[in-house]
């Protein structure tokens, strides 16, 4: 019931049927109160520096964006940042250093976007805290030389650099009329980004095998349409869903599948099942205009 719920969500945002859309205009008060306290959040923040570069990249909207492969590529141009994350998913809580060097946290006390990291970037310190202002402190501590800030744009009390990944929508409404949980307010400095213009997509099927089924839990995962091979079935779970073995065993045993064809994110969460997994491997090729524009801020906001 929960899975046919959120299918449903992002239909609604995203992919609206007629009836969605009426929805989406009745609602139009409550998201216009919903926009005005954003407002007024933004307008009370008091932006402040804590002694280390902080870059933030995001999303205006909820949902997937593919902001994490963006991070990933971003920090492999520094000698030690930091990757400071909230940890949607995890079963901990509090501030917890999953990488310092070695991984010492495993994926249930980190998340599976924070794991995601924490295995892409050998050189990265990882932090996942609820309270972003502590991990970006404690990353100073560890003599990081600069912090990637996952998903922070709201985050108006610290001051950063706003790196937002375009996303297209249907309509420009807050929710819950629309996708946006904020919008670009006035005097915010953002630089604003889109796919095929700061940055370019490329897949690969590593272990590719004659009959895959899609197995995945994202968010929108109708974004990985363009780039799939021939795939049996696409079974979506929400998203950061922690999976079982059972479940996915079930999957294989009902489908006749000879390997499940998952993202990075799934992955990190199966590799220890040992089933015959097929992973799409997504990388980024960055425009050197941004790399060059985050580049450049880290250098001056260090000096």
């Amino acid at each position: 019931m929960k899975r046919l719920f959120v299918r449903w969500g992002e239909g609604y945002l995203y992919h609206p049927s007629l009836s969605q859309k009426i929805l989406s205009f009745l609602l139009l008060p409550v998201s216009w109160l919903y926009c005005l306290i954003a407002l007024i959040r933004y307008r009370l923040a008091s932006p402040m520096f804590f002694g280390i570069p902080v870059v933030s990249i995001g999303n205006l909207t909820v949902g997937g964006s593919g902001k994490t492969p963006l991070v990933i590529e971003l920090a492999k141009h520094f000698v030690k940042p930091a990757i400071v994350l909230r940890g949607y998913g995890r079963k901990s809580r509090g501030m917890v250093v999953v990488k310092d060097g070695d991984i010492v946290r495993d994926i249930e006390m980190s998340g599976d976007e924070a794991m995601l990291y924490a295995k892409s970037l050998e050189h990265a310190v990882v932090i996942v805290s609820e309270k972003r202002e502590l991990a970006i402190a404690q990353a100073k501590a560890m003599g990081c030389e600069m912090v990637f800030l996952d998903d922070g744009y709201g985050k108006h009390g610290i001051e950063k650099l706003d790196i937002v990944i375009d996303v297209a929508t249907p309509n420009r409404f807050c929710l819950p009329s629309g996708a946006y949980r904020e919008i670009l307010w006035n005097g915010k400095k953002v630089i604003r980004i889109k796919e095929e213009r700061s940055f370019r997509r490329r897949v690969t099927i590593q272990n590719e095998t004659g009959k895959m089924v899609l197995v995945t839990a994202i968010a929108r995962p109708e974004r990985l349409d363009p780039y799939l091979p021939k795939v049996e079935e696409k079974i979506y779970f929400e998203d950061h869903h922690f999976f079982t073995r059972d479940e996915l065993e079930s999957i294989i045993k009902r489908t006749g599948a000879m390997s499940l064809l998952v993202t990075q994110k799934d992955f990190v969460k199966m590799a220890s099942f040992n089933l015959n997994l097929s992973l799409m491997d997504l990388s980024l090729e960055l425009d050197e205009a941004l790399i060059t524009t985050v580049k450049d801020y880290v250098h001056d906001k260090k000096d």
